[in-house]
């Protein structure tokens, strides 16, 4: 105990997987665009995956998962990969270093990469087979960890 916290209870995630219906979600992303690139992420991120997708939180959809465990002990649950759509692109979440040698970027087409995310405004400005090559890789490099 330290100033009335018990030290030893580790905080949960903010973020949790939810029992919300994903398609119900995705019927609600507006443009109308955006709402058929979203099911088209869906499609792939399950083909790649295997798992059925579930909503984190109010507007993540994420599949399959993995433990963690970071060096201050912490440890939890989380997807393999996932999406949301935002105001401004679609946010794809990789969970590896973007920066890793096994993960090229040539010919994805236009995004935006940040440490663990990957931003599009629409699947049409990307190639969606390269995409899921980079899918792939960054779920497996996430699992060697």
């Amino acid at each position: 105990m330290y100033l009335g916290v018990n030290l030893n209870v580790m905080p949960q995630n903010k973020t949790q997987p939810t029992r919300t219906d994903v398609n119900t979600f995705l019927k609600q992303v507006a443009p109308q665009e955006k709402q058929q690139d979203c099911f088209t992420l869906l499609n792939l991120m399950e083909k790649i995956t295997r798992a059925k997708p579930v909503l984190w939180g109010t507007a993540i959809v994420g599949f399959g998962s993995y433990p963690y465990q970071y060096a201050s002990r912490r440890a939890g649950e989380w997807f393999l990969t996932g999406f949301s759509p935002r105001k401004h692109a679609i946010s794809l979440y990789l969970f590896c270093d973007l920066q890793h040698p096994q993960l090229s970027f040539d010919n994805l087409g236009k995004h935006k990469r940040g440490k663990g995310c990957l931003y599009i405004k629409k699947c049409a400005d990307i190639n969606l087979d390269v995409l899921e090559v980079i899918i792939r890789k960054a779920i497996a490099l996430t699992k060697q960890v």
